[in-house]
């Protein structure tokens, strides 16, 4: 067996704003990706290798992978070994600025062992200073005098007994929650936090190869009343992408976007963050065509960040009707609920007869009743018809009507004496047996 050991080194002190450390949970959630035997032993992150190291091109391939995806902002130190307790050994020695010796484990400083802290002082006084040294005491003696805590540490790190760790698995739902620092007033305190759960959340994307779909951000209020007003316990903003993503930067502008338009009802003290909807990740294949990679957000992205900041009913898409008449063949939608199409019971028609050609470039978003002067409609001044009628019939299918009528129109393109070229059309009787009067719409302009 080969053991490779972990610990993250505290950042120095200096000027600029650090990045929120990830957690213990999220640093053992890296490490899977490296190996499926990891586990925490003391203060190191301890990960089994023997098995997966030739696919990562031998040990020291491993090493050189391990300190170049560090996740952490800061550096990470290792130590290698036969057993994990030796590799812990060497860590600890690592950090205080030693270099481990070369008898290991015989000759490794005693208070390396993480059994022996408790009794070093005896231990010192009975001129035991190395691993070798309490190894060389009688058995049953050491056990009866210092327990078999001891004894058995030392035949794991001598490789005489198997060694028995809970091995880090990930769950399937993402899902952490930290206290804040201090409570958190406004959106800019909610955020900081935040981006140290992101940080989590990328980390466990990656290892379970998924993107985020939709995520939940919840924060705790620290009061329960405020000015005679009960408070909930919680509150919190739902973000949702049209794709999966991996992609912290987008996530971490949606959360701060949806942030800003939330007051909070009293300052928090919790935050969690949860996965509501993840899909398969199959990343990300880019061309070797520079014009066909290309730089900035994607027109998804671009929407859903629009969506945040200014609302989603302020941001829309135009979507197709089943409808013939040109001032319903489309409707507007939200775009991040629009999937391209109205869900509709009613049956799709088909394509009006009328070429797009002879739409005109601008439509009234409601026809408009025109005067008439005798049998001529008029729109500043009386109108004459150039061409048409083209007939469009709505409504026969049965499903869109009008108070009950099919609408049945006759488009003309009519010149006007101010307008310039019109689009209007006469609303005709559904049946020859109808006496309603005969009416005229103007429908467009043309430019």
């Amino acid at each position: 067996m080969h053991w490779i050991a972990l610990r993250w080194l505290p950042p120095e002190a200096t000027d600029m704003p650090m990045p929120p450390m990830p957690s213990d949970e999220a640093l053992g959630w890296w490490a899977l990706q490296f190996t499926p035997r990891v586990a925490w032993v003391d203060e190191a992150l301890l990960l089994e290798v023997s098995a997966c190291e030739r696919l990562w091109g031998g040990r020291l391939g491993l090493m050189r992978q391990i300190a170049s995806l560090n996740p952490a902002p800061v550096r990470v130190q290792q130590a290698q070994g036969a057993t994990c307790l030796i590799a812990l050994a060497r860590l600890r020695m690592f950090a205080r600025g030693e270099q481990p010796p070369p008898d290991v484990p015989s000759n490794l400083p005693l208070d390396t062992l993480s059994a022996a802290r408790d009794h070093l002082d005896v231990l010192a006084h009975l001129g035991c200073r190395t691993w070798g040294d309490v190894a060389a005491l009688p058995r049953g003696g050491l056990t009866r005098r210092f327990g078999k805590e001891l004894r058995t540490a030392l035949d794991a790190a001598y490789g005489l007994r198997p060694e028995s760790h809970r091995w880090l698995t990930l769950p399937d739902v993402f899902e952490q929650k930290l206290e804040l620092p201090a409570l958190a007033e406004g959106a800019p305190e909610l955020m900081w936090s935040a981006n140290r759960l992101l940080s989590a959340l990328q980390i466990w994307l990656r290892v379970r190869q998924r993107g985020a779909r939709a995520l939940e951000l919840q924060w705790t209020l620290d009061l329960k009343r405020l000015n005679g007003v009960n408070l909930p316990p919680h509150q919190h903003i739902t973000v949702r992408t049209a794709e999966a993503t991996q992609d912290m930067a987008h996530l971490r502008r949606l959360i701060s976007e949806k942030l800003a338009l939330t007051t909070l009802a009293a300052p928090a003290s919790w935050l969690r963050l949860r996965s509501l909807e993840t899909d398969p990740w199959t990343g990300a294949s880019a061309s070797f065509l520079p014009e066909d990679n290309r730089k900035g957000d994607r027109l998804h992205e671009m929407v859903e960040r629009l969506s945040a900041r200014l609302g989603p009913q302020q941001v829309l898409v135009p979507v197709a009707q089943a409808d013939h008449r040109p001032e319903r063949t489309q409707a507007w939608q939200p775009a991040l609920q629009s999937k391209g199409r109205v869900k509709t019971d009613k049956p799709v028609a088909a394509s009006p007869s009328q070429p797009d050609a002879i739409y005109p470039a601008w439509l009234l978003p409601e026809p408009l009743r025109l005067d008439m002067d005798g049998e001529r409609p008029c729109y500043r001044g009386p109108l004459r018809r150039l061409i048409g009628p083209q007939r469009i019939e709505a409504g026969w299918w049965g499903g869109v009507v009008d108070g009950g009528r099919p609408a049945v129109r006759d488009y003309y393109v009519a010149e006007s004496p101010e307008a310039g070229l019109v689009w209007i059309f006469r609303e005709r009787p559904a049946t020859s047996f109808a006496s309603d009067e005969v009416r005229w719409y103007l429908q467009g302009l043309y430019a």
